[in-house]
């Protein structure tokens, strides 16, 4: 777990510019005690029921499972009001900026599916809303910007590097810089300056915590052999992992994106390329020349190309307490397909990327494994169109 400084192990803290001490700050010094209230934690919970409609369910894939062998349960997550689990984190950070009294609120988005979980949460509450997206993620996620706009929130392109969620990150960061007082940013993923990934993780803890349940109801055990779970920066792994981080029986998997390959010089795949170095205000992972220069993240999926990885995924895969796996785009799109004929599920680029996986790790006949469908499909339907006669 992360300790005061925001350390887990040797990765994590807050590398940012002086104008922004201020408001890291006070997060820093608010969130454990306003998120740890009675009055927070009732009207979380009750938004979280009521609005998003958890918990969501534990399913038996039971052909799935046939098809490999073995026991494979999905956290539907994809069910969650605005169909992925982005929601979960937006609901709580958009409490606690109430509590702090901000009146502006900015995110950056990839995939859109955050763009869209914080717009979400903003017109729940009245308040005004910038979403930062890159130009090209802009272009291929056209559903997610179309709801983000009906819903009332700025989306504004990110035209420098790559234009993609890096670039979005950046231009978030460069407004919070300008506009410090009145302003929350609400970030994605479990990344970013101490107190963000723990901040995020601790809000898409629901996910685990309601695994321990559910698992339970069904198998008999709390515990699962094998979680697998997507990762670009690590959210949804985050919440799917945070309840059995100490429970070393429990396999952890990392799925990252490869791209065209992990050594194609168009790849996400950090936990391989990745060097020590600093990121978005934490020291992580990440995908740099010898000279610390970014270099820029290759994937079909628009969530999972992020050079670098949150300091608790740095963390659980350098000390090998999570295994980390990397899926090409080609294996995602079978996967993907493969899922929708079989299940009846249409699974997020990202999502697929972590059934792929299901091919490339070893598993016994009665073991239990819980992938975590992190998000739906119809924001990718374009990209999966033009593959249908590939696949």
């Amino acid at each position: 777990m992360i300790d005061r400084r925001g350390y887990y192990g040797e990765f994590g803290g807050a590398f940012i510019p002086e104008m922004l001490h201020p408001n890291v700050e006070e997060l820093q010094r608010n969130y454990l005690k306003i998120s740890e209230s009675e009055e927070f934690k009732k009207e979380f919970n009750q938004l979280l029921k009521d609005y998003v409609g958890r918990p969501s369910p534990l399913y038996f894939a039971k052909r799935l499972s046939e098809h490999y062998g073995t026991n494979i349960y999905l956290k539907r997550e994809d069910l969650n009001h605005t169909g992925a689990h982005k929601i979960n984190n937006t609901i709580g950070q958009i409490l606690i900026a109430q509590r702090l009294g901000k009146k502006r609120i900015i995110a950056e988005t990839g995939a859109g599916q955050h763009g869209v979980a914080t717009a979400t949460v903003c017109a729940l509450m009245g308040i005004e809303c910038i979403v930062y997206m890159g130009s090209v993620d802009i272009e291929r996620q056209a559903p997610n910007v179309s709801r983000m706009r009906m819903l009332g929130t700025e989306v504004r392109p990110a035209t420098s590097g790559s234009q993609t969620l890096k670039d979005a990150t950046n231009e978030a960061i460069r407004d919070w810089i300008n506009n410090p007082e009145d302003t929350h940013y609400i970030i994605g993923s479990v990344v970013g300056p101490h107190p963000y990934p723990d901040m995020v993780a601790r809000f898409q803890s629901v996910i685990s915590e309601e695994m321990l349940w559910q698992l339970k109801e069904q198998t008999g055990k709390e515990d699962p052999d094998i979680i697998v779970a997507c990762v670009g920066g690590g959210s949804n792994a985050a919440g799917a992992y945070y309840h059995y981080l100490n429970k070393k029986d429990v396999r952890l998997v990392a799925v990252e994106a490869a791209g065209l390959g992990v050594h194609s010089g168009e790849s996400a795949a950090t936990s391989v390329l990745g060097t020590k170095g600093v990121i978005h205000g934490s020291r992580t992972l990440l995908m740099q020349t010898d000279d610390g220069q970014i270099i820029e993240p290759y994937s079909i999926s628009a969530g999972l190309d992020y050079p670098g990885i949150g300091p608790m995924h740095a963390h659980l895969i350098s000390t090998e307490r999570a295994e980390a796996v990397s899926v090409t785009d080609e294996d995602a799109l079978k996967a993907a397909f493969f899922l929708a004929r079989i299940e009846g599920i249409i699974p997020a680029l990202e999502t697929a990327h972590a059934f792929a996986a299901l091919d490339d790790i070893e598993y016994g006949k009665d073991d239990v494994i819980v992938v975590c469908l992190s998000g739906r499909g119809d924001k990718d339907l374009g990209t999966y169109i033009k593959h249908f006669d590939k696949i």
